[in-house]
C-alpha cells in the first residue's frame, strides 16, 4: 500500500468521517487552539529570559523546570487534536503547502530544542541566574520564537488554503 493510499483510507474510516461532519472537528480545533497557546505561551516565557528580556529574576533552571510539563502536556494535547482534524483530510492536508511548512518547522523546533538541552542546558550552572545569558542560549531563544511564530503562522494558513 503506497502512502497516498494509506492516508486516502484514513480519511475513508468511519471515525474519521464522523469527526468531519460533525461537531468534533470544530470541537478539536477550539481544544487545539487552547493547547497551542498553552505551548506557545510556555515557551515564550523561557524564550524571553534565555534572550534576556524578561523573567530575569528567575533562573533559567526553574523556569525550565516549572514550565516544560505544562509545554509537553498542551504539546500532547495539541498533537491528539490534530491529528483528530488531520485524518477527516489527510490526503488534502498533506499537499497543503503550510501544512508542509508547519510540520518542517516543528522539526526544526524539536531540533533546536534538543541541541539547546543537550548542549546549552548542560552549563546551565554558569549561568543559570545571570542576567546575561550566554550567545548559545540567546540564539536558541530567538530561534525558537521565530520557529514557533512561524508554526503558528503556518498553522493559521493550513485551513485557507485548502
Amino acid at each position: 500500500m503506497s502512502f497516498t493510499e494509506f492516508l486516502e483510507r484514513l480519511q475513508a474510516h468511519p471515525t474519521s468521517q464522523y469527526i468531519g461532519y460533525s461537531w468534533w472537528f470544530p470541537f478539536l480545533e477550539s481544544i487545539h487552539v487552547v493547547a497551542i497557546t498553552l505551548v506557545v505561551g510556555s515557551i515564550l516565557s523561557i524564550d524571553l529570559r534565555l534572550i534576556g528580556i524578561a523573567g530575569l529574576r528567575y533562573s533559567a533552571s526553574r523556569m525550565t523546570r516549572e514550565l516544560i510539563p505544562w509545554t509537553w502536556g498542551a504539546f500532547s494535547v495539541a498533537t491528539v487534536t490534530g491529528l483528530g482534524m488531520f485524518v477527516t483530510r489527510a490526503p488534502v492536508y498533506i499537499q497543503n503547502p503550510a501544512f508542509q511548512v508547519k510540520l518542517v518547522l516543528l522539526v526544526l523546533a524539536c531540533a533546536n530544542m534538543a541541541l539547546f538541552q543537550f548542549r546549552t542546558f548542560r552549563d546551565i550552572a554558569n549561568w543559570d541566574t545571570t542576567a546575561v545569558t550566554p550567545i548559545a542560549a540567546k540564539v536558541a531563544g530567538a530561534a525558537s520564537l521565530l520557529l514557533w511564530t512561524g508554526i503558528l503562522l503556518a498553522g493559521r494558513w493550513t485551513g485557507h488554503i485548502i
